[in-house]
């Protein structure tokens, strides 16, 4: 992904400022997630709400309207931690954290809808913030265990992923956009989309999507700044929405690498002196060795 990497990624939960992520940022998140989820829930305005029955009335559920009472995040969150079970690294997990309550909350929105389009958008986020993990099979162990917890197919996801990359790397700018003049099982997809979107079916917009589409056009080469448009306009969706959640995308991405870097460099302080120390001992015995020979000499 070239160009997303000069796109940058600051979390999908914006914080005032443009303060810099350290490696106590990683607490800060994990303090705020609380005031985070209930933000979330705010701002995504059609997912219901009620109230604990329990006797805090501050206790908030996210719900959908639909007929099946859906698990509350808690209940998500729980369901990934059981599947996952080894320590994950501070500053992966605070991320981890709040993506999977943002993902709870479009997963079980009313309007919601598996299409490739989320799962690729989903897909391009997840393996760019986990780029660099310390074990490729860990990786996707919490892959796995992330999408089982919100109880979708996480083979699904990978495999529609992969359509969607290898159409795209085959498309230019102007076949990308006149996908509903063509025949073939990509351009179904989208045109059902654009059905949905245009009114005619559910459709939920989400910033996965939008991270879908940005990866529709990098791989198609589409850099001129008019293809997005007429992709939007295409698919019936509004352009405003989705560069704003592509400057979340790039906002999110830098963060990261910022956060990755301190962690590193926090890694390597913490080995070499971890080195001293188990020099130490080695030193002293030395010293001691040469006086009890100096003494005995003596």
């Amino acid at each position: 992904m070239a160009a997303v990497s000069s796109l940058s990624f600051s979390a999908m939960a914006q914080t005032s400022g443009d303060r810099k992520l350290n490696v106590s940022s990683s607490r800060h998140l994990s303090s705020n997630f609380e005031r985070f989820r209930f933000r979330t829930c705010f701002l995504h305005h059609s997912v219901g709400l009620r109230a604990s029955p329990a006797a805090s009335a501050s206790v908030v559920h996210c719900m959908s309207t639909g007929t099946d009472v859906p698990p509350t995040v808690s209940e998500t969150k729980s369901s990934f931690l059981k599947a996952y079970k080894r320590p994950i690294p501070s500053v992966y997990n605070a991320v981890l954290q709040e993506l999977i309550v943002l993902h709870h909350l479009m997963r079980y929105k009313k309007t919601h809808r598996y299409d490739p389009v989320f799962a690729l958008g989903f897909v391009t986020v997840y393996d760019q913030l986990m780029e660099g993990y310390p074990s490729d099979e860990d990786r996707e162990a919490i892959f796995q265990a992330y999408i089982n917890a919100l109880k979708e197919d996480p083979q699904q996801y990978r495999a529609d992923a992969q359509k969607l990359e290898e159409w795209a790397r085959a498309q230019t700018s102007t076949s990308l956009v006149e996908f509903s003049s063509r025949d073939g099982e990509v351009e179904a997809i989208l045109k059902d989309i654009a059905e949905r979107a245009g009114g005619k079916g559910s459709f939920s917009y989400s910033r996965f999507f939008a991270v879908g589409l940005f990866r529709l056009l990098e791989l198609a080469n589409a850099t001129e700044p008019t293809v997005l448009e007429k992709l939007c306009a295409a698919l019936n969706i509004n352009k405003r929405s989705v560069d704003r959640d592509l400057d979340v995308y790039r906002n999110l991405l830098s963060k990261l690498v910022q956060a990755k870097e301190l962690l590193n460099e926090y890694v390597e302080r913490e080995k070499k002196k971890r080195e001293e120390r188990s020099e130490s001992p080695a030193a002293n015995e030395t010293v001691k060795k040469c006086l009890g020979e100096y003494q005995y000499l003596s």
